[in-house]
């Protein structure tokens, strides 16, 4: 080793002869971040939206690995090899739950017997809303209510204001909705749990982790307010999506989602869904019908023939998107930028 160091470091002298370096410093310099890295736990994620969070929390100390990655939904994916490897060399797993991702439950009872599992619908704090049985909704008031999974109701129009009034169900994940990520404060709820699991299994870097989760929080409130004022203007037209997978969104901002195509995007609906969706467009006055990047849009084509709605695509698991730090805020920026753009159209 200190053969091959001797040339190097000449090199670093010569070009660098203004820094006062200790030459038994280098070493250390150079392989300071090196040993950094290795010495971080291998940690895992499901889906993009709960990597970005975990990616934030775990800057300057590692990268975790993704297994839904690319344009695959956790509704109809299957795990490949390296996903089980990765789940075998984890010491840390972090999943939303069966209810969203049920490939995994088996994968990590299997495989994931060394690791910290976290399942992040359990986190204090989160709300759970529960699900709409049948793709076309009742027409809303200007106040509308949902039932939530422990059976307390919220009207839409106070959700702003829900910050400190999460009611937490029991855990029956046949209750409620998990697409828990598209209300930032649900995002908080999980980011907090994240940081708790993180510097359980790795102390040494509890510093790194709890001030990234402090800048990460603050990064949602602004995130929060942002998209607040974003959907205001088109906050009273209601719209049609592809499932039914925006009520922590809609519970959020107040919109007026009127109905899905399908129920479960593993079921491709048949003719006499599509029609009550069709009835549902024009009873309503839908203005829009949102496509997701994974799915059929044909189907949305189908709907909006003869009437005035138009399309438009929202992606609520990221399909498109890099995965990254960064992406939970480019996810919600781009969900509802997509519905100001198609209902201020209309």
């Amino acid at each position: 080793m200190k053969r091959a160091l001797g040339p190097a470091l000449k090199i670093l002298a010569l070009r660098m002869p203004a820094l006062a370096i200790p030459a038994l410093a280098i070493p250390v310099l150079l392989f300071g971040s090196t040993m950094r890295a290795a010495d971080a736990p291998v940690v895992v994620t499901s889906i993009k939206p709960i990597h970005s969070l975990v990616s934030a929390i775990m800057q300057g100390v590692g990268e975790p690995k993704l297994i839904v990655d690319g344009a695959a939904s956790p509704h109809t994916y299957n795990l490949k090899p390296s996903n089980a490897r990765a789940l075998q060399d984890a010491k840390v797993i972090f999943w939303v739950g069966p209810g969203l991702e049920a490939f995994l439950e088996k994968p990590l009872q299997a495989l994931g017997r060394d690791a910290s599992i976290a399942e992040l619908d359990n986190a204090p704090g989160l709300v759970k809303l529960a699900f709409r049985e049948g793709g076309a909704f009742e027409p809303h008031d200007d106040a509308p209510e949902h039932e939530s999974a422990s059976g307390q109701h919220d009207s839409a129009s106070d959700a702003p204001e829900h910050e400190h009034d999460h009611a937490e169900a029991d855990h029956d994940h046949d209750a409620f909705d998990t697409h828990l990520w598209l209300d930032p404060m649900n995002a908080k709820a999980m980011a907090a749990m994240i940081t708790t699991t993180l510097v359980a299994a790795d102390p040494a870097n509890a510093l790194t982790y709890q001030g990234n989760a402090k800048a990460l929080n603050d990064r949602l409130d602004a995130l929060d307010a942002e998209i607040k004022g974003i959907v205001a203007p088109v906050k009273g037209k209601p719209f049609i999506v592809f499932h039914d997978a925006y009520q922590y969104f809609e519970h959020r901002y107040g919109i007026r989602v009127a109905g899905s195509i399908t129920v479960s995007p593993e079921t491709i609906p048949g003719a006499e869904r599509v029609s009550e969706i069709r009835h549902k467009v024009g009873e309503l006055g839908a203005t829009c019908v949102f496509a997701e990047p994974q799915f059929e849009p044909r189907l949305v084509n189908v709907v909006i023939e003869g009437t005035r709605a138009k399309s438009g695509v929202l992606d609520p698991e990221a399909a498109t998107l890099k995965a990254g730090p960064d992406l939970y805020f480019t996810l919600m920026r781009g969900i509802a930028d997509s519905m100001k753009d198609c209902l201020s159209s209309t």
